[in-house]
């Protein structure tokens, strides 16, 4: 392989980390890139190579998180524990069938999503009031689960699907949906893992470097983001939306 299409690989991964530890939507720099540069290889194998690097990246972030941010961590360790079998399940699926069959319902809702959040100025600004503990873990359940499953199957836009779910479900703020979004994220990504490398889909050679890349893009982003607080993550979760819809408009209208 030319010794720039792994630069050009790094330079991405450093991106989407970047972005990712910030707010999600990493992998919309990163998954079309890999796609782009290594097209003679399945999408399978691209897939599984590019989960090592968003692992990397995404475990750096949580770890800034971690340090400045407060954590329910009985709540946190249920969510990790179920995402890692759901992101599992996806992942087995997408090695069988096509994901494109979903696109067209993710464009709409990512629409949605985009106009709520722009109209409603305090969505994610501030901690609401929480839930009864036993409401909490049943909402933590089912976001984990079905957040982790749509992780392994279809993949973009996770980390901002997760965020969301922590501010409108849970009732974050963009700071501890971001720190607790990183953390499920991370069991996401090491459930799909676990079937890539069973699978044998991972190449190493161009895993590893990505992975430093990504890794050191997740630190510096996630250190941006605890500097600036909810507002500047406000910003930048409405950019990445709106490069989220624009991926998924492009597969549905022009592929």
């Amino acid at each position: 392989m030319e010794s720039y299409i792994i630069i050009l690989l790094c330079l991405a991964a450093f991106a989407a980390g970047f972005i990712d530890a910030i707010v999600g939507g990493g992998g919309l720099i990163q998954t079309p890139m890999g796609l782009i540069l290594l097209p003679n290889l399945p999408v399978s194998t691209v897939i599984g190579t590019l989960k090592l690097p968003a692992f990397s990246g995404t475990a750096f972030a949580a770890f800034q998180y971690l340090k400045k941010v407060v954590i329910q961590w009985k709540l946190l360790l249920i969510m990790m524990f179920l995402a890692v079998p759901s992101a599992f399940l996806g992942s087995t699926l997408l090695t069988y069938v096509s994901n494109d069959f979903m696109k067209p319902l993710l464009l709409v809702v990512l629409s949605l999503l985009l106009i709520y959040t722009y109209a409603k100025k305090n969505f994610g600004q501030h901690v609401v009031k929480e839930h009864a503990a036993k409401t909490q873990i049943l909402y933590a359940v089912a976001i984990s689960m079905v957040v982790g499953f749509y992780d392994g199957f279809i993949g973009p836009g996770t980390g901002s699907f997760l965020v969301v779910a922590f501010i409108a479900i849970m009732g974050f703020d963009f700071l501890h949906a971001s720190a607790n979004a990183k953390m499920v994220n991370l069991a996401t990504n090491f459930g799909s893992i676990c079937l890539f490398i069973f699978k044998g889909k991972i190449i190493w050679a161009i895993a590893l470097p990505m992975a430093a890349s990504n890794a050191l893009g997740g630190w510096m982003g996630a250190k941006l983001a605890i500097n600036k607080g909810n507002g500047f993550i406000r910003i930048f979760f409405l950019v990445v939306v709106i490069g989220t819809l624009i991926r998924f408009a492009y597969d549905v209208f022009y592929k």
